[in-house]
Order: structure tokens, then sequence, then C-alpha cells
């Protein structure tokens, strides 16, 4: 694995997957991988959960972890060719990258979208050029579109699950649901989930949402879509609850309707689905608190999962480079 930024860029997913959950049961059965190796973990906005995994998985391979959060700690970066820079931004990313990869041996960049200029934040800008110009591995702790990490955790965690169970005489049926909240948020979530259970290939997956709130289809091609909540969540075996502002109105909020949050009277036509949430969940606005405190919810576990997920990821990457 030269650079993680999306699904596309593993070879070979059921491993990949296999990999998180041996680390999972041995945490430092490779800890001398990344002896004398570096991370830097750049962070344009604020993370607790991508953070913290990201560095326990690279000190379980015996990597050192840099963290430096650009947005409080650095220079206001500049990501446009040819920029004229006499506003605000202090140094060009094509000075600053190069940098960055003298120092460390793998880079990890969290970004975010602005949600008022489709086509920049679609276009990855900001991680492409650490890609273009750092000359090193580069990781995805979320971009503008995608949120790899957490979506390898996702399938993982279903993995997890499934195989706690009864052997299944049908694809289980995982359910993607819109969720509202109080701001708009982006669809790089949903947009990563869709595209890592697409590529999982094991689920009868449905995504639902109100009107308007379709994602872009280059990553829900082959799933179900649907508008009526009740008709997606039956017979459902997982639900991934998550909220996302519009795509073709970019950024906006159509609708915040609390009917769409799930409660449990919702997941008795489901069959005894568990829950999922990429956290932070704003509760009781998209997941009560009957639910998130129940046994149904899978949050904590999933959460858990982000370590050997990111650390699976570190290793692949590291075996590339050594």
């Amino acid at each position: 694995m030269k650079h993680f930024t999306a699904v596309t860029d593993v070879a070979h997913l059921p491993t990949l997957i296999q990999n998180a959950l041996a680390y999972k049961t041995n945490p430092l059965m490779h800890r001398g991988l990344g002896a004398g190796k570096r991370i830097g973990l750049l962070f344009l906005n604020p993370s607790m959960r991508t953070r913290l995994s990201t560095q326990v998985a690279a000190q379980n391979l015996g990597m050192e972890a840099i963290v430096f959060n650009v947005d409080k700690e650095g220079w206001r970066l500049e990501f446009e060719e040819e920029a004229i820079m006499s506003g605000d931004t202090v140094e060009h990313v094509k000075d600053a990258a190069p940098i960055m990869g003298k120092y460390f041996d793998v880079l990890a960049i969290r970004t975010f979208p602005s949600l008022k200029n489709k086509e920049e934040d679609y276009s990855e800008l900001y991680i492409n050029q650490f890609i273009k110009y750092a000359g090193i591995p580069v990781v995805s702790l979320e971009s503008a579109t995608l949120h790899p990490l957490q979506s390898l955790t996702d399938v993982v965690t279903i993995t997890e699950a499934l195989s706690a169970l009864p052997p299944m005489a049908r694809k289980p049926k995982v359910v993607l649901t819109w969720a509202p909240h109080v701001k708009p948020l982006p669809q790089c979530v949903a947009n990563s989930f869709a595209q890592w259970i697409n590529a999982w290939g094991q689920a009868d997956f449905v995504i639902t949402h109100p009107p308007d709130y379709e994602l872009d289809e280059r990553f829900t091609q082959g799933a179900t879509i649907t508008h009526n909540q009740d008709e997606a969540l039956k017979d459902a075996d997982f639900v991934y609850v998550k909220n996302w502002s519009t795509y073709q109105d970019y950024g906006k909020i159509y609708s915040n309707d609390p009917a769409w949050m799930l409660t449990l009277e919702k997941l008795q036509i489901t069959n005894n689905a568990r829950v999922m949430h990429c956290l932070p969940v704003r509760r009781n606005v998209e997941l009560s608190d009957e639910v998130l405190d129940s046994s149904h919810a899978l949050v904590t576990e999933q959460a858990g999962n982000r370590v050997w997920a990111a650390q699976a990821v570190l290793a692949g990457i590291l075996d590339g480079i050594l």
C-alpha cells in the first residue's frame, strides 16, 4: 500500500479486515515493524478518536508518532497552484510538504470541507497536494469527501459482530440512515461508508434519507436507496446512523425532521439490529438515549476498533517501504 485515502487504495479488503482483527487479538505481535520510523499526524481541524487511535496504533508497531495541529499551532497554508500570496496564507504546501517528507516516514492528514464550494471540496485539493509534494506515503485521517479509517473500522466491526452470530442463510442487511442534526455536516462519513460496504460486497445494502439528501452516485452505486425509513429498517441486521448535508444544493439543511431520529420503537421491525455511529453523537437528536444505552448499540466497540483498523493500515504501508 503506497497511500491510504480510499478503499481503492486497498489491494485485498478481506485480508486487511482479518489483519485488523488479528491485531485486536495480539496488539504487539509486530511491535518491531515500525522501529526507527516516524509518523507525522497533521490536523487541519479537530479530532479525538482518530488522533488517539492512530497514535496508539503507531506505538503498537514501534513507531514514534508526532502530532501537529496546523489549525492552531502552525502557519496558515496555501494550497492553490500559482497563488499570489498577498492574503492571510503564510506558507505554500509545496514548500511545507517536502519538509514533512524529510522529517517523517509516513504522513497522516486530517482535513475538512468548506461546505461552500462543492467542486473545490470534491477535488480533494488539500490531501492531493500533500501526496503530490511530500514524497512519502500519505494516510487520510478524514478528508473533504471520505473517511477511510472510519469506514474500514465499520466493516471490521460488522465482520466481528457477524462472527459471534450463527451463520446466516442470507447476506446481512446493512442500512445507512440519515439523522437530523443542529448544523450542516459533510457527506464524507456517509460517502465513505457507502463506498466501503459496496466494495466489501457481503451485505444487502440500503441507504435511506429524506428527499434532497442524495449522495454522490460515485459512492452509492450498488446500494438500494429509499426515502422510506421504515421500509429500509425492516429486517435490518445493522443500522448505521449519520447526518449529512445536501449534496446537489451543496452544504444545506433542507429538513431537520425529528421523526428521523432512531428509537427503540423503530428497531422493533428490524432483525434485532445492532446500531452504529461514528461519534461524536448528538444524543436525543441523531440517536435516542434509549438506543445508545441499550444492547443494540455497537458504538463503543466500533470506536475501540479504530485502533486495529489504523494498525492494519500502517502495517500495510510499513511493509511496502521497509
